[in-house]
């Protein structure tokens, strides 16, 4: 079992050039990759998302990428002579009309667009190289974070989902007093109203309707698997978050018909005993990779 919470971080380098790679996630529904890179750094996007695809299932996934070069750039200075000259013969132009002065060589290179710098191309190959080792190491560490918190859930899980199964065997336990205690009330309630006494036939009538209403041994017996089903989700590895928070809602609906239809006080209360364990199961799940 995996989290989808994590963060990881890899670098990798060689004379010339020096990639850094980090990763952060969060829970999402699918796989969700972020990263903006700079226009000089669109060659990695694909392997990034190709990498990530295959390493991770769910989970928001945010990205930086930083490229540093060791080695001193080479740079080249280029003049545009036509334009410095369109700035000379302007300048000649205002001394013609009395302007004082002229353009010095020292002003002329401060005019706009007049020098240029332009800077070796990167080394897109060996970017790229390094990019996927310095990525692959970001992966491995953000997956064993994601691990370790999945095992850290696991435990968590297990606690809530064994005080599901107590609360369960209680309401087990208090389900068949239900029908006694209710011909108990019916009775002493009979016994103080000035009316005839009832037939001991037609009070039995009455506490066997109730007793059909009240019966909660489907939804027991439906929540027992549910609770099997989790166990096993839980012991199984890959992607089974989806499938533990479906088998949660499946769970909860049985909680609230058991609430419903039970018609006693004691299982009322713990009915939303198990509701608030099974919402905290549900919170945690929403973390399972």
């Amino acid at each position: 079992m995996q989290s989808m919470t994590g963060c990881g971080r890899g670098t990798a380098a060689d004379m010339d050039w020096e990639v850094t790679v980090e990763l952060k996630s969060v829970n999402h529904r699918f796989l969700d990759i972020a990263c903006r890179l700079p226009r000089n750094l669109n060659f990695l996007e694909e392997p990034l998302r190709k990498t990530l695809g295959g390493g991770l299932r769910r989970g928001h996934v945010e990205c930086w990428i930083t490229v540093r070069a060791l080695q001193a750039s080479e740079t080249t200075v280029e003049v545009n002579e036509a334009l410095a000259r369109q700035y000379l013969a302007a300048a000649d132009a205002l001394q013609a009309c009395g302007a004082a002065g002229g353009l010095s060589t020292e002003a002329l290179l401060g005019m706009e667009g007049v020098l240029t710098t332009r800077e070796s191309a990167m080394d897109e190959e060996t970017v790229t190289a390094l990019f996927g080792r310095a990525l692959g190491d970001a992966l491995d560490r953000l997956t064993d974070m994601r691990r370790a918190e999945g095992e850290s859930l696991r435990r968590d899980l297990t606690e809530h989902l064994l005080e599901v199964e107590s609360l369960r065997q209680e309401i087990v336990e208090l389900a068949p007093r239900v029908a006694a205690d209710y011909r108990e009330r019916l009775t002493a309630r009979l016994a103080q109203l000035p009316v005839e006494p009832v037939e001991p036939q037609r009070l039995a009538q009455e506490v066997a309707l109730l007793a059909d209403r009240s019966c909660i041994d489907e939804e027991l017996s439906r929540l027992l698997s549910h609770i099997g089903q989790f166990r096993t989700c839980l012991a199984a590895e890959g992607e089974t978050g989806k499938k533990l928070d479906f088998i949660i809602q499946e769970m909860n609906r049985e909680a609230n018909t058991i609430g419903s239809k039970a018609n006693d006080g004691e299982i009322a209360r713990r009915v939303v005993a198990l509701k608030s364990e099974i919402e905290k199961l549900r919170e945690q799940v929403q973390n399972v990779e």
